[in-house]
Parts: structure tokens; C-alpha cells; sequence
């Protein structure tokens, strides 16, 4: 079993639920840094890691990596290779070894094009914004998609039983359950974004983005109602290429 210590950022919001969470493996490796606090970085610096991950490149997961990589030392890795440092991008598949076990990297693009998940075998999977946990997560479109999404989710679910140690939010005990309840939803809001373009008298491809956010997501708070807005984008198109 590997040691896992969850660190919450100082970093509350709308979009980042109590805060980002910062984990660390086996006392050696900080996965999502997080913002760059000096008070969260802190801690994190203390422990001397030798490797850091990124899930992927959002500001709140990757902004305070490389400000930790400097001031340890510690090799900088994620699947995008602009957010590494000393080391190589990550590889989908790819085994890195934590005291007497293995992780193993997933690529699960859909929030983003670089997301990954790292895979903690027979113990928990941690997943980024992948799978929150609560909520759904954003499609950021235009890097983002919804075909790659619910891959992504046949790829989880298969994982099994695994716990869920999400970017955001508290823990989930199966990954194959929350996959599935993602699935779900993501099926029921395209369909009803199906039924909007309907009623507007439009197909996918034309529709007007806004209109069609205004209409599915009419009780978003207006500080992320940009996360709506990318969301709805990528569901438009994932409709115009397969409908």
C-alpha cells in the first residue's frame, strides 16, 4: 500500500469546489501543486519530492509545479511537455515506480486534451478534474471533447472498484460507479441540449451558442457561466459530428 496524504489548497471557489487538492505518494511524489502560495507551497517544499505530476495544465493544479520543482530539485512531469521541467512528458501506460509498488499513467483527455489519471493499483485512482467529487466536470472546448470524454469513462470504468481521489472535492468510493453516473448525465444533457436546438428551429452546427446556453443552462451563476459556455460549445459539436 502506498501512503497517500491529501493536501487542500487555500483556493475555494465556484470552479475549484474547496480548493484544489495537492496529494502525495509515498512521501515522494506531489501530484497538483496547486497555486503558487507560499503557504501551501511550503509544506510541499519541506518534504524534498523527486517527482512531481501535473494532471494537466490549468493554472489551479500546475501554477505553484514548477516554482516547487526549482526549489527541490525534483524532476517536473506531465503529458504536456510545456509544463515539464527536468523531465519527459508522460506517456499513456507508462509505469513509475513509488516505494514497493507502481503507478501506472492514463491518458483521459476530455476536460482537457492533456488530462491524465494515475493509477494507484488495487488501492485508488486519482483522476484531476477528470472525475470531481461532486458535481461533472467541464468540457473545455475547444481542447476539450466530449467523444474523448465518455472514452475516457469506458477507460475508468474499467478500472473497477478503485477509490476516487478527484482535483476537487472529497473522495468517491468506485471509480466504475462515478464513470457510469458520468455517462449518464452527459447522455441526458445532450439530450437536452438536442431538444433546445430543436425547439430554436436550428441544427447543432448553426445553432447560436449563446442562445442555446442561455436556454440549458439558465441557472448558471454568472461567474462561470464561461465553463457553461465551453461545455455547451463542445456538446454542439460532439451532436453536429454524430448526429
Amino acid at each position: 500500500m502506498v501512503d497517500i496524504q491529501r493536501i487542500l489548497a487555500p483556493n475555494p471557489g465556484l470552479m475549484t469546489l474547496d480548493g484544489t487538492n495537492t496529494y502525495v505518494l509515498g512521501g515522494q511524489v506531489v501530484v497538483d501543486p496547486g497555486p503558487a502560495d507560499p503557504e501551501h507551497l511550503e509544506p510541499l517544499v519541506a518534504l524534498r519530492p523527486r517527482l512531481i505530476l501535473i494532471t494537466h495544465g490549468h493554472a489551479d493544479h500546475s501554477e505553484g509545479a514548477s516554482e516547487l520543482a526549482r526549489s527541490t530539485g525534483a524532476e517536473l512531469r506531465a503529458f504536456d511537455p510545456d509544463h515539464c521541467l527536468r523531465g519527459e512528458p508522460l506517456v499513456d501506460g507508462e509505469w513509475i515506480p513509488v516505494d514497493d509498488v507502481e503507478l501506472q499513467i492514463l491518458a483521459t483527455p476530455g476536460h482537457t486534451s492533456d488530462s491524465i489519471s494515475i493509477v494507484v493499483p488495487g488501492q485508488a485512482v486519482l483522476t484531476g478534474d477528470t472525475v470531481l467529487g461532486r458535481g461533472s466536470t467541464v468540457i473545455m472546448h475547444p481542447d476539450g471533447s466530449v467523444s474523448a470524454f465518455l472514452a475516457t469513462l469506458d477507460k475508468l470504468e474499467a478500472l473497477g472498484d478503485l477509490e476516487v481521489l478527484p482535483g476537487h472535492g472529497d473522495p468517491r468510493a468506485s471509480i466504475a460507479e462515478a464513470a457510469r453516473e458520468y455517462r449518464e448525465h452527459r447522455k441526458q444533457r445532450l439530450a437536452e441540449v438536442r431538444d433546445a436546438v430543436a425547439e430554436l428551429g436550428t441544427s447543432a452546427e448553426d445553432a447560436d451558442l449563446d442562445a442555446i446556453t442561455d436556454r440549458v443552462y439558465a441557472d448558471v451563476d454568472d461567474e462561470i457561466r464561461f465553463a457553461a459556455r465551453a461545455s455547451m460549445a463542445a456538446q454542439l459539436a460532439h451532436l453536429a459530428a454524430t448526429d
